[in-house]
């Protein structure tokens, strides 16, 4: 925890300069610097127990030895220390003009402990300005509140922490998860209402609350909102119209400001709905067509992708109709999709599946493209549809009632053509398209530093007795899982599981013969179930899809035949095996799970019907050092085998450790037993 109160500390001294004018707040105000010589000027605030910003900082640069300079005795004099500057630095200061910066203090020094922080000459021994810390000052610094009040029982909950003035942290949660439409609601007055405001969960969905069990997490509050213009937070029953948890909010915090960045935007549309704290989509419907905008903070190489749902009562993907939007530099790419299968657009057996174009799959490009344009990280699209086209694969916008939307955002691969998503429509957002009443209940945007989730530790399998392995299929793990061990995006959530462990880095030996059982699945009429596994020279896999020009660069070393005719094909197609989340979890909260071992403890493993398929094969002198296993169908999914003349663990095991890698136990009893041979060795001696 110190650790991460050390870095937000440091990432105010850097940002707030930048952050603070988002809702206006920056602090506790200490008062206005007092000038004595050099035009010296400012207003000074205390953001934290450790930095002040002073905005509007003024001096002429023209004195000599000149710092800012802090201390405890009662007025500014020799006895102090130097205040490293907005940089960091403990230059000589240079000219500021109404410059706002910040200063962190140096050693853990917190402001309680000095009485003065002065603009000060160490050659002249005096100061051009200072300003004195009152007696008793209280910096802002983040409150602890009581637990959840619950009435019925149904909440419970450690501390409330309000960290800033735009983040709550609500310690140790526990729901079941069963209330129905529950969601997390802020508003004003005295007691909680059916009049405030839904406001994200902690992964930025504004669908109902699941399970939480004991569970630590952090809520932004959206848009404008901040903890000065709420008086409380809930878990709301909308349904019912009941509380089941709340907590009220004092009046008059002294808690930092934020480093949240808002982001505003508007348009002229009349109709308005967020859909995650990232996305929103605006509509209007004239006659028989809907324009609608979509506008959402994603990367530079992510998509948005919006339509309508396979199934009119559940929010599903495969036999969903969408449109894919993104950037391309400064152009926008818009496309019609048809989505049969949870994988990238793939060609089996004449045919195309997954997500794939329209005119791909017999159907036509309906959207009409409007204008594109990326923003302040937020890219915005508008086009235009008829409500009902002649395309048999479009599915209809309903000129009446509800409608069950779907929705996603996910990295672009390397084509430009989307990936699996890393945010979507997980539970029901229905959407009245016609409705009567115009309403906007969208927000702005906001931003903040995230931190990236320290990676599973990679596993490698290096035992030099091992000749067989098994090869099945499960999720990717999220941004700590697969991605993050390999450094490919995961463009099928599905990866590679070797004897159990998230596609590990495997060790053979040359001229030695191997097994794997492989159990990714051989129905060749939905790509999702068919995985037959091969090894290559290169990372991507997914031999298959690519185009006769591509698969001359490509070494295709092992898992691949040929007919008659000298067409290539995959010869282990085993039956599927798969672990997969259960009910209550998903992909969305892989990135909770601190360990890989809790990761796959949490899945459940399932198989199909038949056998594994087994492909053997003796890496020789002609194989490059490091070759990989992989999808024959689908891209990034597998990754390396390192081919020894010589499997020493004891190296691999020190390379493992220097680079923060874990190894399989049987590379450690391998370790132990020669060891043990030395040590005998040595009393043999």
């Amino acid at each position: 925890m110190e650790l991460v109160r050390c870095v937000w500390l440091c990432v105010v001294a850097l940002f707030l300069d930048v952050c603070y004018a988002s809702d206006g707040y920056v602090g506790k105000k200490l008062g206005e610097l007092n000038s004595y010589h050099h035009q010296v000027g400012g207003e000074v605030y205390a953001v934290n127990e450790r930095t002040l910003l002073i905005k509007n900082f003024m001096y002429d640069g023209n004195g000599g030895d000149t710092f800012f300079w802090a201390g405890s005795r009662p007025r500014p004099g020799p006895q102090g220390f130097i205040v490293p500057n907005e940089l960091g630095r403990t230059n000589v200061l240079d000219r500021y003009l109404n410059k706002d910066i910040t200063l962190t203090l140096p050693d853990y020094k917190t402001i309680t402990e000095i009485k003065w922080l002065a603009i000060y000459d160490l050659s002249r021994l005096e100061p051009f300005g200072d300003i004195y810390i009152p007696e008793g000052f209280e910096p802002p610094q983040e409150i602890v509140l009581n637990k959840l009040s619950s009435k019925t029982r149904e909440v419970k909950s450690g501390g409330v922490i309000i960290s800033e003035s735009k983040t709550i942290i609500i310690e140790d949660l526990t729901y079941n998860g069963k209330g129905g439409e529950v969601y997390f609601w802020v508003g004003v007055g005295p007691q909680p209402h059916s009049k405030g405001t839904k406001i994200p969960d902690e992964h930025g969905y504004l669908t109902p609350l699941g399970k939480y069990d004991k569970k630590t997490i952090t809520l932004e509050l959206p848009g404008d909102l901040t903890v000065f213009t709420v008086d409380w937070l809930a878990i709301y029953d909308i349904a019912n119209d009941r509380v089941l948890g709340s907590i009220i909010i004092p009046e008059e915090l002294n808690v930092p400001p934020s480093l949240v960045k808002i982001i505003p935007h508007s348009n002229s549309m009349p109709n308005c709905e967020q859909l995650h704290k990232d996305l929103q989509v605006s509509w209007e419907v004239f006659g028989d067509q809907i324009t609608m905008e979509l506008a959402g903070q994603v990367g530079e190489d992510d998509y948005m992708a919006f339509g309508m749902s396979g199934s009119p009562s559940e929010p599903v993907m495969v036999g969903g109709d969408a449109v894919v939007v993104h950037m391309d530099g400064y152009l926008g790419s818009f496309k019609d999709y048809n989505l049969t299968s949870y994988m990238p657009c793939t060609h089996l057996l004449g045919q195309h599946k997954g997500v794939c174009y329209d005119d791909l799959v017999g159907g036509a490009q309906d959207y009409q493209e409007f204008s594109h344009k990326r923003e302040d990280g937020i890219n915005i699209f508008t086009f235009r549809r008829r409500l009902t086209t002649p395309d048999p694969g479009d599915i209809p916008y309903p000129d009446s009632g509800e409608a069950m939307i779907i929705w996603a955002l996910g990295h672009l691969d390397i084509n430009r053509n989307p990936t699996m998503h890393y945010a979507w429509s997980k539970f029901k957002q229905p959407i009245e398209f016609t409705r009567k009443a115009t309403e906007r209940k969208c927000f702005s945007f906001t931003r903040s530093e995230k931190s990236i989730p320290k990676r599973w530790k990679p596993v490698h399998l290096a035992n030099p007795a091992a000749k067989e392995f098994t090869a099945t299929l499960g999720p990717d793990g999220g941004p700590r899982g697969y991605e993050a061990i390999t450094g490919q995006h995961s463009e099928t959530g599905l990866s590679w599981y070797i004897n159990g462990y998230l596609s590990p880095d495997i060790y053979i030996k040359r001229d030695a013969t191997y097994r794997i059982m492989v159990q990714g699945g051989s129905n060749p009429y939905d790509p999702k179930s068919y995985h037959p596994l091969i090894i290559t020279d290169e990372p991507r896999g997914a031999y298959s899809q690519l185009s006769d020009e591509e698969k001359k660069d490509i070494r295709v070393l092992a898992g691949i035949g040929y007919s008659v005719r000298g067409d290539s094909r995959a010869t282990a197609a085993g039956r599927l095996c798969l672990w997969e989340h259960p009910k209550e979890l998903d992909r969305r909260k892989d990135v909770e799970f601190r360990t890989y071992e809790h990761f796959r403890n949490a899945l459940h493993h399932e198989c199909g019907e038949g056998k594994a398929a087994v492909l053997e094969f003796k890496p020789n002198k002609s194989w490059p050092d490091t070759v990989y296993y992989n999808s024959w169908t689908g891209p990034n999914m597998g990754w390396r085998i390192h081919i020894l003349d010589e499997i020493n663990t004891e190296k691999i095991l020190a390379a493992a450790a220097s680079g923060g890698n874990s190894v399989h136990w049987s590379s450690l009893n391998t370790l132990l037993l020669w060891l043990t041979g030395v040590w005998l060795a040595m009393l043999a001696v």
